[in-house]
């Protein structure tokens, strides 16, 4: 019988989280199936996600009546609820992070508030209240990379908290998180604390980026590159983290007992109905990376997948289609930049929508 092919992803040192919580998937038995038999490591979560489960659903209606009498803030409410679903989300997966290599894997996502992406401050406090509060060594927080959010990254690592960086588009960025993440363990060695339990990805927003960077390519020649540049940049991306974390200034904290920041791909699922839908998961397979995927791309994964060891293959080719677009003078700084704001934005807008859902089964 033919290994199953999700499984079969971790044989080459990739992690697949599951891009998807809700408390139907928990109950049933079915996110331990994606446990056993698809190899599934971790879970993420955000707004749009969480909005999903509560307006789909009855499973919240008692806890938000229950909790409504407790707070007339209905954010705070949102989080008290959600708290509850990363808790046993996180209870489910301590069997993975307590393998052998403790720590390597077995993390579920909570993010700060959407509304908090150009608040650095706001983000601090809430990053720590959050982790608190949720109170269980394999989760992460997540902090958007904007430039806002770096402050809040270093500070939130100083912590001791793990961190799931999220809303990366560009390399420039991408380093910055690097050094935020670096940072913010020095800061922490100085003061004579402990590395060996903190644990961060850093998350790549890939099929965003060719969705908005393809028209751009048509209406300059370059049609034949469309649904290739998010994967190039990825590609460089990795190259990127290889060198970071093979310094002598990371082997300083290896030595002290840091791990790595893993480089994680996100909004991996096909846009384009033009390309296969395990596009963005089959070209990035690599060693010491996570790929967070919703249950339809796990579905097709099992049937239309080619697990093999991509992510390293083909990079003059993908430096070559970076050089071609700066050539072409697409400024990509201004497209990660657009990405950012219209990530921001597809944050809120569910969080807000989430709110409000809350409020209208209150009434």
């Amino acid at each position: 019988m033919e290994k199953n092919k999700v499984k079969q992803i971790h044989d080459y040192g990739q992690s697949i989280w599951l891009d998807f919580i809700d408390r139907q998937i928990i109950k049933s038995g079915d996110l331990q199936r994606l446990i056993d038999e698809d190899g599934v490591r971790g879970v993420t979560s955000n707004p749009a996600i969480f909005e999903k489960a509560i307006n789909s659903s009855d499973d919240y209606q008692e806890d938000m009546i229950r909790l409504a009498k407790e707070t007339s803030d209905l954010e705070v409410l949102f989080y008290q609820m959600a708290i509850l679903d990363i808790r046993n989300a996180a209870d489910l997966f301590q069997q993975v992070f307590n393998e052998e290599v403790k720590g390597a894997d077995g993390y579920v996502s909570l993010e700060v508030s959407p509304r908090l992406a150009r608040d650095t401050n706001g983000t601090i406090a809430q990053a720590v209240e959050l982790w608190k509060e949720v109170d269980r060594e394999n989760v992460m927080i997540k902090i958007p990379g904007t430039a806002e959010g770096l402050e809040a990254i270093r500070h939130s690592i100083e912590e001791g908290i793990n961190v799931n960086v999220t809303l990366l588009f560009g390399l420039d960025r991408y380093r910055a998180v690097t050094e935020a993440y670096i940072s913010g363990l020095e800061a922490r060695l100085a003061k004579g604390q402990p590395l060996e339990h903190i644990a961060s990805v850093a998350s790549f927003f890939l099929s965003r980026i060719d969705v908005l960077i393809d028209p751009l390519l048509e209406e300059k020649g370059l049609k034949e590159y469309q649904g290739e540049v998010a994967i190039a940049s990825a590609k460089m991306a990795y190259q990127i983290y290889k060198e970071i974390f093979s310094s002598e200034r990371w082997e300083k904290l290896r030595a002290a007992g840091a791990k790595p920041q893993r480089l994680l791909w996100a909004s991996t699922s096909s846009k384009n109905p033009a390309f296969k839908a395990t596009k963005y998961v089959d070209a990035l397979i690599g060693p010491d990376t996570v790929d967070t995927v919703p249950m339809e791309t796990i579905i097709a994964y099992r049937e239309e997948g080619s697990p093999s060891l991509s992510l390293e293959q083909d990079l003059d080719k993908a430096q070559t289609i970076l050089t071609k677009v700066k050539d072409a003078g697409i400024d990509f700084d201004l497209v990660t930049a657009k990405l950012e704001e219209e990530g921001i934005e597809k944050f809120i807008n569910p969080y807000n929508k989430l709110i409000q859902t809350i409020e209208n089964h209150l009434k």
